[in-house]
């Protein structure tokens, strides 16, 4: 295993790490957590047992994944952005068995200080932008902002927001990569 894991960092036992990763200091990576390859994983980040993360993640500073969340390959976690497990948590009632599974799919970004509440799932390439909340499942390609999140826009593969309004249909280029997507019943998908 090629990997350049900080002195400062605990790698419980057991724990699952892909070649190339990289983990910076302070970083706590638990004993049943699965991570890729060429995964970069900040600085105070911490990963619970049932994680799944797989290739080529960048987990910014200050992140904790905790359980029953599972991130795709080319994923973007932004500094300290937050994943939640459980929906309405107490201190003093125990909930462990309530945890809601959270899915983000290949390539979203997920930006700095955003909330997911748990239970939802992010869609492919999607957008989520800094100090958003989101609390229910989001589009493939779905730009979304705001407290809660509400879809703004759409984004492209490259990360470039497409020149279409919501609700408007048809097909649209990204001015950056030439890539030609078609929105048509609220759905974005990229042409080949």
């Amino acid at each position: 295993m090629s990997n350049n894991i900080h002195s400062t960092s605990i790698i419980d036992e057991g724990a699952i790490i892909g070649n190339s990763t990289k983990i910076w200091h302070w970083s706590h990576i638990c004993a049943e957590a699965k991570i890729g390859e060429k995964c970069s994983i900040g600085q105070n980040v911490f990963i619970a047992n049932k994680v799944i993360i797989g290739n080529n993640v960048k987990i910014q500073n200050n992140v904790s994944v905790y359980d029953c969340v599972t991130i795709e390959d080319d994923v973007f976690c932004g500094p300290s952005m937050v994943f939640t497990n459980v929906y309405n948590p107490r201190s003093f009632i125990t909930r462990k068995n309530e945890y809601k599974s959270t899915l983000i799919k290949r390539g979203a970004s997920l930006g700095a200080n955003c909330t997911i509440v748990c239970g939802v799932t992010i869609g492919e390439y999607a957008f989520i932008a800094a100090g958003c909340v989101v609390n229910k499942d989001v589009k493939p390609y779905a730009l979304i902002a705001g407290v809660p999140g509400k879809q703004i826009g759409w984004m492209s593969k490259y990360g470039e927001k497409l020149n279409i309004k919501i609700g408007e249909e048809g097909k649209v280029i990204c001015e950056k990569s030439k890539e030609v997507y078609f929105i048509k019943n609220g759905e974005c998908n990229i042409i080949l």
